[in-house]
């Protein structure tokens, strides 16, 4: 009775190995194919390109009247910056 349940668990077991074995290959190749593309993505990209200045543009005008500052714009595309907070601001005198 007990050699009945045997070959089925000897089956399940060489199953089980099997799987884990293609499963461990499958993990193996895709690493390796991902590390083959990165090295030729590190080959073919350059970093030796920095970031060219910025072209500068005068997108308006400000004013201070009191104290309240009005900033008058010559181009709308900036005021969805502006709203955003993104600006930096600097002192000209120094």
């Amino acid at each position: 009775m007990a050699l009945d349940l045997v070959i089925p668990f000897g089956i399940l077991l060489a199953l089980v190995v099997y799987l884990i074995y293609t499963r461990s290959q499958f993990e193996k190749d895709i690493v390796q194919s991902y590390d083959k593309k990165f090295e030729e993505w590190k080959e073919n990209s350059d970093f030796s390109k920095k970031e060219q200045p910025e072209h500068r543009e005068l997108a308006g005008l400000i004013f201070k009247t009191g104290y309240k500052v009005d900033i008058e714009l010559f181009d709308d595309s900036v005021l969805r910056s502006l709203e955003k907070g993104k600006y930096q601001v600097k002192n000209i005198k120094d």
